[in-house]
């Protein structure tokens, strides 16, 4: 299927209004444009208004909702390890309105790997920014980079701050961002 191609909502699917953040329910029969599926999310444009689908809601679009891994810890791993991985699966979270990582994006200030009291378990912390202070979506992106990194065997808890100091600017996007972007 074409991204332009609209789609017809299988069923009655709740969805994120972007960029405000407000919970909606888009209804059965409704058609979207899919406009960004990256990162296991669905950007949707429904009556000239934009949303936010998350993973598990996959089959409303069409698509096939993805099986979860199964968290299983096998040979011990160490620390730098671990954090790489932590490190790959932020390169896994977007914005629904930009095509490019949140690390890309200059968004992700530290992410701090700490022990914790289980043998071989970790805890990331995160600070990360917003392209913009009002934008309603940011607990959304919190909560979806905290999922994801309590999906990586080793890591048992994840706390993902918003900060807001420095304030995010182009000039903290990647080259790879701005070559995305077309920003020279």
């Amino acid at each position: 299927m074409a991204a332009q191609d609209p789609v017809i909502l299988t069923r009655d699917v709740e969805a994120a209004l972007v960029p405000a953040g407000t919970g909606v329910v888009l209804k059965k029969g409704g058609k979207a444009r899919v406009t960004q599926s990256l990162g296991g999310s669905y950007t949707v444009v429904v009556n000239g208004n934009m949303f936010r689908i998350e993973e598990k809601d996959a089959d409303v679009l069409g698509f096939e909702v993805a099986a979860k891994p199964e968290k299983s810890l096998g040979e011990a791993r160490p620390a730098d390890v671990v954090e790489q991985d932590v490190w790959n699966q932020l390169k896994t979270c977007y914005d629904p309105e930009i095509p490019v990582n949140i690390v890309d994006l200059g968004l992700v200030y530290t992410c701090q790997i700490t022990p914790v009291e289980k043998k071989d378990a970790y805890r990331a912390d995160v600070k990360m920014t917003l392209t913009a202070p009002g934008c309603g979506m940011g607990p959304t992106l919190a909560e979806d980079v905290r999922k994801k990194l309590v999906s990586i065997a080793e890591i048992e808890e994840a706390n993902v701050e918003l900060v807001w100091d420095p304030p995010w600017s182009q000039s903290m996007l990647s080259e790879a961002a701005r070559l995305k972007l077309g920003i020279y």
